[in-house]
């Protein structure tokens, strides 16, 4: 479904130039939860704007492949992302109050990939707005569909966001440390949503996190990146029970415990 081949990224100003992702390779299977993983400027959220088409191509050089279903998104043109972009890929922010419209209500930013990507009159729109709004769990969706951000909760406007993301049924869903901002109840609500959108809407997910304990609890395989590059990678507890890498190892023992709190 994904396959990432010799990736660079490397940002430019008139200063000095940073190459931020270093020639790595990535492969995620059909409805496969990958976690990426690594501490603050190991290039994981670099890689994933590039994956989603989102990095500013006069800010910064991409090179390699990222093929989605044979489609090279750094080949694509401004009408070829797109067109991918909300269809084919979803994407989940760590703080979604930040990405809403503030004077827009909430039903009418989630049909938004509805309007760019169908032919759905408004009825409809709004009809397909409520089931998904429902299926994330959304308390009370007529009532939140009118609602406005500062109207609603951390958590729902993360369900929100997520709802907005799975509007198309995308191929691949992208969640850049989605659940950080969140207080340890609603984080393993969002974690378990995560897991029944997976599996009911079969839809990859690429989930970024420095939070090992919530890749654990999710994901099938991990990718560690340190310094651009991928150091390590695996299925999930072979990972976290088995790391052959001394960086693997360094992240794995700085997971807060219960004996590390007392």
């Amino acid at each position: 479904m994904l396959d990432v081949y010799d990736l660079h990224v490397k940002f430019h100003n008139a200063k000095q130039e940073k190459e931020a992702v270093k020639g790595i390779n990535l492969h995620m299977d059909d409805g496969e939860i990958l976690g990426l993983v690594g501490e603050s400027g190991s290039g994981k959220t670099v890689t994933a704007m590039a994956i989603s088409g989102l990095i500013n191509r006069s800010q910064a050089t991409c090179t390699g492949e990222i093929l989605l279903d044979g489609v090279d998104i750094l080949s694509c043109d401004r009408d070829c992302l797109r067109k991918l972009q909300g269809k084919d890929i979803g994407v989940v922010f760590q703080e979604p109050v930040s990405f809403m419209n503030p004077v827009k209500t909430i039903g009418k930013q989630i049909e938004e990939s509805l309007v760019i990507h169908s032919n759905m009159t408004p009825a409809e729109r709004k009809e397909r707005v409520l089931y998904v709004m429902s299926a994330v769990e959304l308390p009370n969706p007529e009532q939140v569909y009118h609602k406005y951000p500062h109207e609603l909760s951390g958590g729902m406007l993360q369900r929100a966001m997520i709802a907005g993301a799975l509007m198309t049924r995308p191929k691949l869903l992208l969640c850049d440390e989605p659940t950080t901002a969140l207080d340890v109840t609603i984080q393993a609500q969002i974690i378990q949503l995560l897991k029944r959108v997976n599996k009911e809407f079969k839809i990859g997910i690429l989930f970024i996190s420095h939070d090992l304990n919530v890749v654990r609890k999710l994901c099938d395989r991990v990718v560690v990146m340190y310094h651009g590059e991928i150091v390590e990678e695996g299925k999930t507890d072979e990972v976290f029970y088995h790391p052959r890498e001394e960086y693997t190892k360094r992240l794995i023992s700085a997971i807060p415990t219960r004996k590390k709190r007392s």
